[in-house]
């Protein structure tokens, strides 16, 4: 779309002329051409009056009443230490617009902190001196918060940075609303550097940083480091690895504020798929049907939640089979199955996380509900295996048996069951290769950077939130199954939570039996008719 250049512009560009910068900024300000800012000292002033209050309200967050003890922890891991957690910074999408902000996960663990509140804040858990009264009670460190202050109208850079000026981004919390909110002590984040550096000379502070999320910061923290005697790369990457690991594993067991969480977003998930089976019998053989169904589950998401917990996975007839098909591109036909993987993650930032496979004309063949009773029995096998005490090996290998038998009946596995599920076989996994659980929190696959040992070894344990999904895909390009199973992919994947007397499924609302899952999908559609 072209431009009407009017008189005015021209004035105002020959202004800007006028009181441009010297040569040598001259390549910065190629990446200003967006707009013309107003410089004028008249359009200052007239901007820094006639402005009401707008002081925001704030509440404590519910989180608040559960991060002391995640903080209590972490000191005790490492005591005497300096420990910094960055929310992370805006990832550029593409020129000068960013992908919506979303907090690094162990930032909102240790503060409560979910949505977009808020990109270059820092979490800092300061050492208390050993002989201070806090200390002799058991207390290791003290928490502080650095955020920026707010830009409201008071401030110049109210309507300057568009960043932080809330006349572009709108009200804002500031270090009293982030202290109401959250619990923990606020500083100005232009004090960071300062404090970094307190008491960190011959030897007396170490610090650790969450090293992968904030480059600028993690550049400042090895700074401070070098200029203090830590200056051995290797021995602060290391240390940075171990708190890393231990924000990752320090979630595995959930408090209950966490576990209300999840069931929020189970909930809300069900919802997104409600909406989609509205959508799916007018949507049936148009062009990007997929899409369509994609929006529907993610205007629930916008609705219910802060966004999806991950790329919803759309994949109708031979897409299915593919394990993360997210263009979404293809038509949905009558007499395909339609896999769709998706969960809404709710403003703290928890996740569901769910698969269901569906017959797009409501009905179920012979054929598809063979397969798909299979990956049910297998499912409902992993459940039954996962007691306490239980690894996540026992429930794969349990998933994994039930498909391997069935594989074997269809005359599709070329060896012995045995011989397939033994460590040297594996053929079944032509056909299966990925896992079949992991835990659920703040990311969909939640505490991944824990230590094998402490995730895949380790007993599941009350308090745990996992997901059991066992799958069967044949591609169509298969030439080692009958023409009939090739283009077929399904997938049944719920969350769970383990309990002292076994497991629960959390989203044990969302039908998955055959006919609870026809029935779902006539009721939605008759919802759907109605509503157009």
């Amino acid at each position: 779309m072209s431009e009407v250049v009017t008189q005015e512009d021209k004035e105002y560009e020959e202004y800007e002329a006028a009181h441009a910068p010297g040569a040598d900024q001259a390549m910065a300000d190629r990446g200003n051409n967006r707009t013309l800012s107003p410089r004028s000292e008249a359009f200052v002033q007239f901007m820094s009056t006639g402005w009401d209050d707008n002081e925001p309200e704030v509440e404590a967050l519910e989180s608040s009443k559960f991060t002391p003890a995640r903080l209590e922890a972490l000191g005790k891991r490492f005591p005497g230490e300096r420990i910094v957690i960055p929310a992370g910074q805006p990832k550029v999408r593409n020129n000068d617009c960013d992908y919506p902000f979303r907090p690094d996960s162990a930032f909102s663990y240790y503060t409560g902190l979910g949505q977009d509140f808020e990109a270059g804040s820092v979490l800092v858990l300061n050492p208390l001196d050993p002989q201070s009264d806090e200390a002799k009670s058991g207390a290791t460190h003290t928490a502080q918060l650095f955020v920026a202050p707010r830009a409201n109208h008071y401030t110049q850079d109210f309507f300057k940075d568009a960043h932080y000026g809330e006349y572009w981004v709108g009200p804002r919390a500031g270090l009293k609303e982030m202290q109401a909110m959250t619990g923990i002590e606020t500083a100005d984040l232009a004090l960071l550097a300062d404090v970094l550096g307190k008491d960190a000379g011959e030897g007396a502070v170490q610090l650790r940083v969450l090293r992968d999320t904030d480059q600028a910061l993690t550049q400042l923290v090895d700074d401070v480091r070098e200029s203090h005697g830590f200056d051995d790369a290797d021995a602060n990457h290391a240390a940075d690895d171990e708190l890393q690991e231990y924000a990752s594993t320090a979630r595995m067991i959930k408090d209950s504020y966490e576990v209300g969480e999840l069931r929020k977003a189970v909930a809300a998930t069900k919802k997104g798929f409600d909406n989609i089976l509205r959508k799916l019998p007018s949507v049936i053989g148009q062009e990007r049907s997929e899409r369509k169904l994609e929006g529907a589950f993610n205007a629930i998401s916008r609705e219910e939640g802060n966004a999806v917990g991950y790329d919803t996975i759309i994949a109708s007839g031979p897409h299915a089979p593919i394990l993360h098909w997210m263009r979404n591109t293809g038509t949905v036909e009558s007499g395909d199955l339609l896999l769709i993987d998706a969960g809404i993650e709710v403003d703290s930032l928890y996740t569901a996380d769910i698969t269901r496979t569906f017959p797009v004309n409501g009905k179920f063949t012979d054929f598809q509900k063979m397969i798909y009773q299979t990956v049910l029995d297998s499912q409902q096998a992993g459940f039954k295996a996962a007691q306490p005490g239980a690894t996540y090996a026992d429930i794969h290998h349990a998933c994994m048996r039930v498909l391997a038998e069935r594989l074997h009946e269809w005359g599709i596995l070329p060896v012995d069951v045995e011989e397939a599920l033994s460590p040297q076989g594996q053929q079944h996994r032509r056909w299966h290769a990925c896992g079949c659980a992991h835990h659920l929190g703040l990311d969909v696959h939640d505490c991944a950077q824990a230590r094998y040992e402490s995730y895949q070894g380790a007993e599941i344990r009350p308090g745990m939130t996992f997901t059991i999904e066992p799958g069967l895909y044949f591609r169509e390009d298969d030439l080692l199954v009958p023409p009939e199973f090739r283009g077929i992919g399904i997938r049944i994947e719920d969350d769970a939570l383990m309990t002292e007397n076994g497991p629960e499924w959390i989203s044990i609302d969302i039908p998955k039996q055959v006919a609870d899952v026809e029935d779902w999908m006539a009721r939605m559609a008759a919802e759907g008719a109605k509503e157009n």
